[in-house]
């Protein structure tokens, strides 16, 4: 098992996050921004690896979180954001800089307010399976 594909897969889900046009205008970052971070914004999130060797070779299931953050008033907003983010990233074919992308899959989403409820959040979780 290696982490060594982990910063590739984030550049390459980055890449295909910014080069969707239906994202176009809809900031992607992999930190919270500074201040207020007011609008709408795809945050790629926290990870968990998990070993995935076999007798053929290294590889890796990587479970990560993108996050839609919006303060859009309702969930409408951040739900066509969300819905751009599943299509443009499940099975994409992504190619890394290391390793070999197998395969990307949806696992689950999870829409709730944060704060006083003027911020909504919808996470979303994938599963990337990943060889050496």
């Amino acid at each position: 098992m290696s982490y060594g594909a982990a910063a590739a897969l984030q550049a390459a889900i980055y890449g295909r996050l910014t080069e969707t046009a239906t994202l176009a205008g809809v900031s992607v970052l992999d930190a919270m921004p500074s201040g207020s971070g007011t609008g709408t914004f795809v945050l790629i999130g926290p990870e968990d690896v998990i070993d995935q060797s076999d007798k053929t070779g290294g590889g890796a299931e990587h479970r990560l979180t993108v996050a839609v953050i919006s303060d859009a008033a309702g969930f409408q907003a951040a739900k066509d954001v969300a819905v751009a983010v599943s299509d443009a990233l499940i099975d994409a074919p992504l190619a890394l800089t290391r390793g070999n992308l197998v395969g990307l899959r949806f696992l689950k989403a999870k829409a709730r307010r944060l704060d006083t409820g003027l911020t909504r959040r919808i996470d979303l979780s994938f599963r990337a399976r990943v060889e050496d």
